[in-house]
């Protein structure tokens, strides 16, 4: 992902099989046929991930039963071992590449020993979590992280983490002064430039188009100097698909298989057929944007002597008379910028009305 020029499109399945290994694969297939480059899910223990007396979002409170705790709503959320095994042979099989968001270190092990996984993501309820951080920065050799509900402090107080886990290693002291160090150090922004994707996102569930606020992902940019990209939780594709013309380098957009569907996350997503728009769409955008010389391109080469205008004579014009000139189609003959030049001279043969000039 570090090296590759093209957008990096995640299909975010995330919850939304709603426990179901069936409904999971067929996300999976949703993910492949629409053209992303990789689908993600969830990895967690509800027992890990909150107490039994953690509230539930506002979002949730609307899109699930109100007599349904939060570590109820995730446990019935819960994929097993043997199941994240399965879908991630059956992405492989679909050439989309498997991804899995972790929230406890068991998962993340889990992640990234037992599947292989190398590029972890954050999510953006964890980017205070700095234990975890350290912990990803251990064991993933890419990181995406997502920063909803941030601040710029926020952001550099986890990429400190990041770049302590990546150039101090296991036996460092860990510690602020120590993350506040590796931050600043050379080899900890050469790590953190070369790892790590930062997501703009805003953590609501639909995001509000006037809370999206997408020039926080150029501030980003700016500001760390990293690759970055957007999380999106809007309604529609056309949000995603402006951060692509932004500079987003990696966009992800949750979906389902139908919106309709109980749980917390289903009528926040795509379905298949507007998933597979937007990826098209930042493809062409992505085409679209070019390399930014400005040079007459291939297709306008057959337009410019068409479209551009030439001297030619406004009247009947004698040999040895001044010249009475204008500029009309085609661009084929003496350049309008020679106007004055040749209003100064005679004619040396005579001309018909709209006869181009000699130069």
């Amino acid at each position: 992902m570090a090296t590759d020029p093209r957008v990096f499109v995640i299909a975010e399945a995330g919850v939304n099989h709603n426990g179901s290994l069936e409904t999971a694969r067929r996300l999976v297939d949703a993910a492949a046929d629409a053209g992303a480059d990789a689908v993600k899910f969830q990895t967690f223990q509800a027992k890990h991930l909150v107490t039994r007396a953690a509230p539930k979002a506002e979002y949730q409170k609307v899109t699930t039963a109100s007599s349904e705790s939060q570590f109820d709503m995730l446990r019935a959320l819960e994929l097993s071992a043997g199941d994240h095994e399965t879908l991630a042979a059956h992405a492989k099989s679909r050439k989309i590449a498997f991804l899995s968001t972790p929230f406890d270190a068991a998962s993340l092990r889990f992640l990234t020993k037992g599947l292989g996984m190398t590029t972890v993501k954050v999510s953006s309820g964890d980017i205070t979590n700095a234990p975890f951080l350290l912990d990803i920065a251990l064991e993933a050799r890419d990181v995406i992280v997502s920063t909803g509900m941030s601040t710029l402090a926020d952001i550099e107080a986890a990429l400190g983490v990041l770049a302590f886990g990546f150039t101090r290693g296991r036996d460092a002291q860990p510690g602020r002064a120590a993350f506040q160090a590796a931050f600043a150090s050379p080899e900890g922004r050469a790590a953190l430039e070369d790892r790590v994707t930062v997501l703009h996102c805003t953590t609501e569930y639909p995001a509000p188009v006037d809370e999206v606020n997408l020039r926080a992902m150029r501030t980003i940019a700016t500001a760390f100097g990293v690759r970055v990209g957007y999380s999106d939780h809007t309604r529609g594709i056309h949000i995603p698909v402006a951060a692509t013309a932004l500079g987003a380098r990696v966009i992800e957009k949750h979906f389902t298989l139908d919106r309709a569907l109980p749980g917390p996350d289903h009528k926040a997503s795509l379905e298949p057929g507007e998933l597979r728009d937007m990826v098209a769409a930042i493809r062409e955008v992505e085409r679209a944007m070019g390399d930014g010389i400005k040079r007459p391109t291939p297709s306008e080469l057959g337009n410019r002597d068409v479209a551009r205008k030439s001297l030619v004579a406004a009247r009947a014009l004698a040999a040895g008379e001044g010249f009475d000139i204008t500029c009309k189609r085609p661009g084929t003959g003496v350049s309008p910028f020679e106007y004055w030049t040749m209003k100064e001279r005679k004619a040396a043969r005579a001309y018909a009305p709209d006869e181009a000039i000699d130069g």
